[in-house]
């Protein structure tokens, strides 16, 4: 089964580091210090948001 993609919102902060917004799914937000970090945590929000809706 293939799995869903989802678009994100990448946004730096003046304060530094990056926000994550996920706008499919409603209240789906991260952040991470680099773009990279940001990126493996949006993926880690999706997995946790979509096992809650289980």
């Amino acid at each position: 089964m293939k799995q869903p993609t989802y678009s994100i919102l990448l946004t730096a902060e003046d304060e530094g580091g990056f926000s994550v917004a996920v706008p499919e799914l409603p209240g789906c937000f991260t952040q991470g210090k680099t773009t990279d970090e940001a990126l493996e945590m949006a993926k880690e929000a999706i997995n946790v948001y979509l096992e809650s809706l289980l």
